[in-house]
């Protein structure tokens, strides 16, 4: 299979993959027991204003019209309109949008970076006490909750010994836009104070997401890295005579990277599953604060707005990493 089809497999199952995905969300919406037109039209609102909004969004109509209807809409590009920020769900998606793709491709990154040495010492030193020692570590950190590691990185490196800002994404008017990524709008922008805020303001949010992550790296890629060292062809390469280390390096990596990068879809879907929690906990304005306040809000057209947001993400984000396993293994599009 070479990539024009596998890149239109993928595509085939976009539209019903999204609409199995806001079916779902839509009737799990509907069933909890709280009057969304209620809260929109206040705790003190008449019968009739509470009626008057209720006919506003069309929570008057019965549930297959009202799903009929948002279908329509999103298919003319028409997500609706929050009723916590009374603005256009796409306005309010698009400019948190890039804060969390900046968040969780910083943690990724961050986590490749601890994962991946770790994971080739585990796999090279296997069941030596430096492997059973990164082993517990990294079950370790895949069981810590996000938002207990979160408060405890705020307590000591914020509120204790003052290195980090607590919460937000920058201090002070953030550089022009032009990525919607502060660090590069700032770099772009030569603008070298701006900079180091941005940083600064993303360092504790990326940690608290990457550390699990990283521990998820370390596992695949220490599996990657014995199942390389076992196969035929490293036996071979080793029977020949080559040094270890190149070996390890011209062989050994990329074949454990190959196994390693077929996890990444999973790794990023847990970063943005994590990245509801961690904005929330350090008051980043992205998607996942947005998203629990709309919950919060009971705002269905806003949470909808979002699960159909980070549902397409995660579709583009296998369908890249599929690419890159192509690009790194050819012999798996054969």
């Amino acid at each position: 299979m070479n990539w024009l089809s596998m890149v239109a497999n993928r595509l085939l199952w976009v539209i019903p993959t999204l609409f199995g995905l806001l079916a779902i969300v839509f009737v799990l919406s509907r069933v909890v027991p709280v009057d969304p037109a209620h809260l929109a039209a206040g705790e003190q609102a008449s019968a009739e204003q509470v009626q008057r909004m209720r006919e506003r969004f069309g929570f008057n109509k019965p549930l297959p019209v009202q799903f009929a209807s948002y279908l329509r809409d999103v298919a003319s590009g028409n997500l609706g309109t929050s009723m916590y920020t009374q603005r256009p769900i796409v306005d309010d998606l698009a400019s948190r949008l890039p804060a969390t793709l900046e968040l969780i491709f910083t943690a990724l990154l961050l986590a490749t970076l601890i994962g991946i040495p770790l994971g080739v010492l585990c796999g090279l030193r296997r069941h030596s006490w430096l492997d059973h020692l990164l082993r517990v570590i990294s079950v370790s950190g895949l069981a810590v909750a996000s938002f207990w590691l979160a408060m405890q990185l705020q307590l000591l490196f914020s509120m204790r010994l003052g290195w980090l800002p607590l919460a937000g994404r920058i201090e002070g008017f953030p550089p022009d836009t032009v990525t919607g990524f502060l660090l590069l709008d700032a770099l772009i922008g030569g603008e070298a104070e701006l900079f180091s805020s941005a940083a600064q303001h993303l360092a504790l949010p990326a940690l608290t997401l990457a550390l699990p992550a990283a521990a998820s790296v370390v596992r695949f890629m220490r599996n990657g890295v014995i199942g390389a060292i076992n196969s035929p062809s490293v036996t071979y390469q080793a029977a020949m005579g080559f040094p270890p280390w190149l070996i390890v390096w011209k062989y050994v990596l990329r074949l454990a990277l190959s196994t390693t990068v077929t996890q990444l879809g999973l790794i990023l879907g847990f970063l943005l599953a994590g990245a509801v929690v961690v904005e929330t906990v350090f008051d980043w304005p992205g998607l996942g604060g947005y998203a629990v306040r709309s919950i919060l809000q009971s705002d269905y057209n806003a949470v909808m707005g979002f699960t159909l947001c980070t549902g397409a993400l995660v579709l583009v984000i296998n369908l890249l990493v599929d690419l890159l396993q192509m690009a790194i293994d050819p012999r798996g599009s054969a």
